[in-house]
């Protein structure tokens, strides 16, 4: 059963910005929000025509402006987006959509990539494509940033001499800092992807592609606090909407398929525990 949107605007999007998941047009639903209200984003659009989502159409500028509004100064939006290869030559399509962020008024705070752990066809003249980007474009100056800290140091307990090159040329010397244990992360994450690996939710294998429950967990984790509004716009079967969930964050998901919605609804029910 549908969602019904048939308040007012206003009262309808400050009740459902706190655990819903909605079916409708993304645009349409998005127009009830009030400014400034989400958070964080975590999403991924449809990549050029990789995948047929039941034939629905896809606007992307329109989501994209109507992100910029909705997102609180300090917010967050993670795009998770690959490009289609036709007659040998890429898309460029990921490109083009993170430009447009910057053009209206997002800052490009982080081109993060995703390696999966394989790729999806052979190649013959070219290497493996086996890699997304995750732009991470943020409004003004990023309110929350847990950075992860679970990158294994080798230099563990070691004091390193650090420099800086100056204008001109020369190096100055700056003070030693001591290698703890664990480091913050690199931008390059690799999630391992497939039946059984991007969740063990067999009901979720109903949706065309996914993204994997530790990268949603993960994000979520760096750029948002317990309590805070979650969105995804494109949610299909749901994985941000679960994780933010898990990691006790409002959350709500917009997609037009009410057989998506129905999945991630299913998924959410009884989910309790965060994978860490």
């Amino acid at each position: 059963m549908k969602d019904d949107l048939s308040d007012t605007p206003r009262e309808s999007a400050v009740r459902k910005t706190t655990q819903e998941v909605i079916c409708g047009d993304s645009i349409e639903v998005l127009k009830t929000f009030p400014d400034e209200s989400v958070d964080l984003t975590v999403t991924s659009p449809p990549y050029d025509n990789l995948r047929d989502y039941k034939g629905y159409s896809f606007d992307f500028e329109g989501i994209a402006r109507e992100l910029y509004r909705v997102t609180k100064d300090g917010g967050v939006v993670v795009w998770v987006v690959g490009d289609q290869t036709t007659n040998g030559s890429e898309s460029g399509t990921s490109f083009k959509q993170a430009l447009y962020f910057k053009e209206i008024g997002f800052n490009l705070h982080d081109t993060m990539i995703y390696e999966k752990n394989g790729a999806p066809f052979p190649e013959v003249n070219r290497y493996y494509q086996c890699f997304e980007y995750m732009f991470v474009f943020s409004k003004g100056k990023p309110k929350t940033t847990n950075l992860l800290r679970d990158r294994k140091n080798k230099w563990e307990g070691s004091f390193g001499k650090r420099s800086q090159r100056l204008t001109d040329g020369t190096l100055q010397q700056k003070e030693a800092i001591k290698c703890e244990e664990y480091g913050v992360r690199f931008n390059f994450w690799r999630f391992n992807g497939g039946f059984g690996y991007t969740t063990q939710d067999e009901i979720a294998y109903q949706h065309p592609a996914m993204f994997p429950e530790k990268l949603a967990q993960d994000h979520i984790l760096s750029w948002s606090n317990e309590g805070d509004t979650i969105l995804d716009p494109m949610c299909g079967s749901g994985t941000t909407l679960k994780m933010a969930h898990n990691l006790k964050r409002n959350y709500i998901g917009i997609d037009i398929s009410e057989e998506y919605c129905e999945i991630a609804r299913q998924r959410i029910k009884g989910q309790s525990q965060p994978l860490l």
